[in-house]
């Protein structure tokens, strides 16, 4: 069974204020650069969208994310990290959000990609959890953020995180980070235990989709991932850690909806650190187009 603690309930929803996200005030944000975006720019960027629900999205050249805040309603909705899927260089939060705002849904590819990737309560594409008794145990949505590189060749921000497990309140503030050119976005994360930096038993998850999708693994190189079609194209998604980091690696699949996963099991280090990388490839960008190009790519990454 998956557990998820939600942090911040929607309060604000409940007395109607018209664009106002729940529990803003305790949404933070440092952002050094939040000039509006240049039209078909190609840059790495990130963006907190308060009107869809908290929202936090990230992108480069390649790929895009997405993950939930404290306004996601608490049924159906986690920390996992969602793949919006590009097929143009250029950035495309901005111009997807607006669309999304005068009823024209991403979820429908006009030329330039669209987001079919499904996350509800799994991972998704990397999503860490604490491991306790073969059970995960995660946040359901960060509780603030700060971004401190943005609109440039690489974006770099950090998500704080809190969550309920049986050995206590943990914490994670992690900074997350995505250059241009490459598919895969890079944590650093620290974990804290009743706010003290400890060393805890970590599961990095790369959701299966109700096992639709193939799992393959090399732990020499380091990596898990996973293989699927989404509207008859392949989709390859990822997670990548040093070997020596790596105690297990584990296949969940599952009849519940969005708990089957492959895992990375591996552990902080006594001050609570943790880095490890995750991202996809997806045919429709005409770049990664098979599963065997895709774990050549998994296996020509650096540590």
């Amino acid at each position: 069974m998956f557990k998820h603690t939600q942090i911040c309930l929607a309060a604000a929803i409940a007395i109607g204020l018209s664009g106002m996200s729940a529990c803003s005030s305790e949404v933070q944000k440092t952002d050094k650069d939040s000039a509006p975006a240049m039209a078909n720019q190609v840059k790495a960027y990130a963006k907190f969208v308060p009107e869809r629900r908290d929202d936090f999205a990230w992108e480069n050249d390649k790929v895009a994310f997405r993950v939930y805040g404290p306004a996601a309603p608490l049924a159906g909705h986690a920390s996992g990290v969602d793949a919006w899927l590009k097929k143009v260089d250029y950035s495309i939060i901005d111009k997807w959000y607006d669309m999304h705002f005068s009823g024209q849904s991403y979820h429908e590819d006009r030329g330039e990609g669209y987001d079919p990737y499904h996350t509800g309560i799994s991972r998704g594409v990397g999503g860490s959890a604490v491991w306790i008794n073969e059970t995960p145990y995660y946040a359901h949505n960060f509780t603030r953020y700060e971004i401190h590189e943005n609109n440039a060749d690489e974006v770099k921000f950090t998500l704080h995180y809190e969550f309920e497990t049986p050995i206590g309140m943990v914490k994670e503030v992690k900074t997350v980070s995505l250059a241009l050119g490459s598919r895969m976005y890079n944590v650093d994360s620290t974990f804290y235990l009743n706010n003290i930096p400890a060393s805890l038993p970590i599961a990095i998850g790369v959701a299966t989709h109700d096992e639709k999708a193939d799992v393959y693994k090399n732990q020499q190189e380091g990596w898990i991932a996973a293989w699927e079609e989404i509207d008859n194209q392949g989709l390859g998604t990822a997670a990548v850690i040093a070997p020596s980091k790596i105690s297990n690696i584990i296949h969940t699949p599952s009849e519940k909806k969005d708990e089957s996963h492959i895992w990375l099991i591996t552990q902080t280090s006594p001050e609570g650190k943790l880095n490890y990388k995750a991202g996809f490839a997806w045919e429709g960008d005409s770049e990664i187009t098979t599963v065997e190009q895709w774990k050549e790519y998994l296996n020509s990454l650096e540590d």
